[in-house]
């Protein structure tokens, strides 16, 4: 063979090669964007990948796209801060491992979303949303983050939030961060997403990721979740450890999972139990938490059930009121006795509850900075206070007057302090919810979540107008919220919430009445409110 010849055959074997092997790449492209994401539930991902119908870095890669092109881009929704660098590296790995039969924990290879007041120890920053923790990296996983991934989840990234999750200002905007900006509503874009766990609403109800967890003082999980139509387990405060998340309130915070269905928040919460040594909260869940609560995903729930439905957050938007009725009808219908109650918590637990705020809030955040060691950006709440002052962005829309306030405050020991905890604790849990319970002889209590989503505003902040989340807030007992319908296109959520460690129960509850219901609409990303 002449030489000449040779040199084509190489060429051409050389050629083909690269030909076949850009068309495999092609291929694999190909399947990674047709892979529907669209709506997957975490049984039906792990059907998926046992059925080898997509590897989980397809899965990875989808979600990823459509971060690109319907968050940072497109509509615009603006719920995350930052993708896990690592993501589609984890996401290699495990499909190793499950190519090789090694695939192990409930949540193998499912791609979660972390609140970014959440700490990871990997290339990915905890900031609370504030510049002032702006590349801050923790030297340790938090127990959520370190949870779920024994649990075999791939965290994809940080969601935005309301910056030092909305404790911070006398007035602010959910979802507005000065590292995130603002977050916006999937439904409507110029509607607001409600705060403070408003990138992982936002984000798991756009199909960004199969779940996400956010945290909850007051509210700030169940809004959320309610404003963007999916389901938010506010946990007995204990159930799930606080230790690595960027806290407020000692007495009243917990982290929680937020997804489109109640099964996916449920498996969710079962990998994140556990007593925690640096959580002492966590002792009094000893006896009380499940690692499986999928046992109690049972419909025919409602049978037999006695409901309080509390009705203060009533009589504020006719159009609430309706869907609470009609979701009062279904009850009734699946067999469950409803009884009208009005007041939960006795007087001056409200006022208890925001001092006992301020005086956790400066504890805890100090703690949390000597958490991050010696390079720590900032050492105190002080330090946070005067690097706002000097910030271009942190106090161009809002002030940071609780932060003012929560530096006023002395130390845990103080007598107001002990007061106002007592105070809080009494007036909330045995006069409060407790009371309530014993007297009408309630298996559970329900409420609207919120109202539908009011329009975003920078200028005068938030609008609520109908909330319930206060009693089993400021009690620390839980409290579940589900799709209740829509009003104009927005989503509103029904609450259920009952004593300490009743998730069992309000599981069952909410479960039987989301299946025989399936008021989750899918986010259309309107650019603009006709209203």
């Amino acid at each position: 063979m002449k030489s000449s010849a040779k040199l084509y055959l190489i060429l051409l074997f050389i050629f083909s090669g690269w030909a076949l092997t850009s068309c495999k790449e092609a291929t694999k492209e190909k399947k990674s964007a047709e892979i529907n994401v669209v709506e997957m539930t975490i049984p039906k991902f792990e059907k998926g990948i046992k059925d080898h119908q997509f590897t989980i870095r397809q899965v990875v890669e989808a979600y990823l796209q459509r971060i690109k092109d319907l968050d940072q881009g497109g509509p615009h929704v603006n719920s995350i801060i930052e993708v896990n660098p690592d993501a589609l590296t984890i996401a290699d790995s495990l499909d190793k491992l499950l190519a090789e039969g090694k695939a192990s924990g409930p949540l193998f290879g499912v791609p979660v979303l972390l609140k970014d007041n959440i700490d990871t120890h990997d290339k990915m920053a905890t900031t609370a949303g504030s510049r002032a923790l702006a590349g801050s990296h923790p030297l340790h996983d938090s127990w959520v983050a370190k949870k779920l991934r024994d649990a075999g989840a791939i965290i994809l990234g940080k969601a935005n939030l309301s910056e030092w999750a909305n404790f911070r200002c006398s007035y602010s905007s959910s979802g507005w961060s000065g590292v995130g900006g603002q977050t916006n509503n999937p439904y409507v874009l110029d509607r607001n997403p409600c705060g403070s766990s408003s990138g992982p609403g936002a984000a798991v109800s756009a199909n960004f990721a199969l779940f996400g967890i956010g945290t909850e003082t007051n509210g700030s999980i169940v809004c959320p979740s309610s404003t963007n139509g999916i389901v938010g387990i506010k946990p007995t405060v204990g159930l799930i450890s606080r230790s690595g998340v960027v806290p407020i309130s000692f007495t009243q915070d917990t982290p929680g999972p937020m997804a489109r269905t109640v099964t996916d928040a449920v498996i969710a919460l079962g990998t994140m139990v556990g007593i925690d040594p640096s959580d002492s909260k966590t002792e009094a869940s000893k006896g009380h938490y499940f690692t499986d609560y999928t046992q109690f995903l049972k419909t025919g729930s409602l049978k037999g059930k006695r409901i309080g439905l509390y009705l203060q957050p009533l009589g504020k938007n006719y159009k609430v009121d309706t869907l609470v009725y009609r979701a009062v009808r279904y009850l009734k219908s699946q067999g469950a006795t409803v009884v009208d109650i009005n007041n939960i918590l006795q007087p001056k637990v409200g006022a208890a509850s925001f001092q006992v705020l301020l005086y956790e809030f400066k504890d805890g955040l100090n703690n949390y900075f000597k958490s991050l060691g010696p390079n720590a950006p900032v050492k105190s709440l002080k330090d946070v206070i005067a690097f706002n002052k000097a910030d271009s962005v942190e106090l161009k829309y809002f002030d940071q007057e609780l932060m003012l306030e929560a530096e006023a405050k002395g130390n845990l020991n103080s007598p107001e302090y002990k007061k106002d905890l007592k105070i809080m604790i009494e007036g909330s849990r045995k006069y409060g919810i407790d009371r309530v319970m014993n007297k009408y002889k309630l298996d559970a209590i329900i409420a609207p979540t919120g109202g539908p989503a009011w329009k975003t505003d920078l200028v005068n902040g938030d609008n609520f107008s109908v909330s319930s989340s206060s009693p089993a807030a400021i009690a620390g007992y839980p409290n579940i919220t589900v799709p209740m319908g829509t009003i104009d296109g927005l989503p509103v959520g029904l609450s259920f919430f009952g004593r300490a460690w009743s998730e069992p129960l309000l599981i069952s509850l909410a479960y039987s009445y989301e299946q025989g219901t399936q008021y989750r609409t899918v986010p259309q990303f309107i650019t603009k409110d006709i209203h």
